[in-house]
């Protein structure tokens, strides 16, 4: 009998972080998988959503995103990269980065083609490139610093490369990446062709002096270079699903066809209120970045008290994590473990990896979470027990 469902659909799992959440509200746990914030969003922002709800702002915007929220993020774009883009032909609005993603690589590779992909990864661009038919192919970064070995990299180039997809700064690890690294991949785009596909959705989110340099500031890369980026994480609001891509017209074409196809359009009211914040002034995005900062310096040293190794992030509000320390003979069973029995949800480090086996012994926490839920946590972390290893 023929099978019902497609082979393509075969090839990936169901996310790995939305399951933990679900288990998390079965054991009444503390969720520390999923990155949502559990603190309010700026009122400006959700003063305006109802403004624009009772003023009937409520049918479709324009498919490729609402007027005022496509010039207010041209207006940011230049107050912080210093790029100019036209509003009217390089600016794309869609259902959240995620789908900026998805829409970009259906865009623009082709079945046959590969993408680069910088392991560990995003959960979703695996499938991604997948789901265009094309073949991922993955390059590790390596702990303590997430490293890139450069000659793995330019090995990973070839004819059949179409694109590339640089997180900075990056979910799992919070490593932001350097100038020189970003050189180092906009010489190899130029070379063999290749677009880079930057999704910068924690752009803003960044401890220790780090700089976040968008790759499309480098030479050549104007051209060749699609960013991502959207509300979710700058703004706390990761259920409105607003999501942004900046790319050259010819890009930017093809990927609002294709996201035209798949959701016509991001909610109009939200877009609006959307737009409020990218005018939010240069001090919130400072004190974003601080109130991470001391959330993340107190939840690192209290997962290193309760027996995890870690390799602190310079950016974005996550922290990978060693487990080997603890004696279980794997991520998962000890992520099932941590939730049932310790009342905190992670997330399994394999998820992240081409091969789990990479993985097996880490595991993400996220710290985008009030003081009194990261001390709660801490708390039931306080608890665990260092096993011995397994004989």
């Amino acid at each position: 009998m023929r099978p019902l469902v497609s082979q393509r659909s075969t090839l990936f799992t169901e996310s790995v972080i939305r399951e933990m959440t679900r288990l998390c509200q079965r054991h009444g746990g503390v969720n520390l998988a999923q990155g949502f914030p559990d603190f309010p969003a700026p009122e400006a922002i959700k003063e305006e959503v109802v403004r624009a709800v009772r003023a009937d702002i409520n049918q479709y915007a324009i498919t490729w995103g609402a007027k005022r929220l496509r010039e207010a993020l041209v207006a940011k774009t230049r107050r912080f990269t210093g790029l100019e883009y036209d509003p009217e032909t390089e600016v794309t609005v869609c259902c959240g980065s995620t789908e900026c993603m998805i829409a970009t690589l259906l865009a623009l590779v082709n079945p046959g083609e590969e993408v680069i992909v910088f392991e560990p990864f995003y959960e979703n661009y695996g499938p991604d490139a997948i789901l265009c038919g094309a073949t991922p192919r993955f390059v590790r970064l390596r702990e303590p610093d997430w490293s890139y070995d450069p000659d793995e990299l330019a090995r990973a180039f070839n004819d059949r490369t179409k694109a590339i997809v640089i997180n900075t700064p990056n979910n799992p690890t919070g490593k932001v990446f350097t100038r020189a690294e970003l050189d180092h991949i906009a010489a190899l785009c130029r070379t063999w062709d290749v677009v880079a596909v930057t999704d910068e959705i924690y752009e803003h989110i960044l401890y220790d002096g780090a700089e976040h340099i968008t790759l499309a500031t480098l030479e050549g890369m104007r051209e060749r270079t699609v960013t991502l980026s959207g509300a979710s994480k700058t703004y706390s609001v990761t259920g409105w699903r607003i999501g942004t891509c900046l790319a050259p017209p010819a890009l930017s074409s093809a990927i609002r066809k294709v996201h035209d196809f798949l959701t016509v359009g991001a909610p109009a009211p939200l877009q609006e209120a959307a737009a409020v914040a990218m005018e939010l002034p240069d001090d919130y995005y400072r004190g974003l970045a601080d109130n991470y900062r001391a959330r993340r310096d107190y939840l690192v040293p209290a997962l290193e008290d309760a027996g995890f190794r870690t390799f602190p992030p310079r950016g974005a509000y996550y922290v990978m994590t060693d487990i080997s320390g603890f004696g279980f003979p794997d991520d998962i069973a000890f992520a099932r473990h941590l939730v049932a029995d310790g009342g905190v949800a992670a997330v399994p480090g394999s998820s992240f990896y081409s091969d789990p086996a990479a993985g097996r012994q880490r595991l993400r926490f996220h710290f985008a979470r009030r003081r009194e839920t990261l001390e709660a946590a801490v708390e039931r972390l306080g608890r665990l027990r260092v096993r011995a290893p397994a004989v």
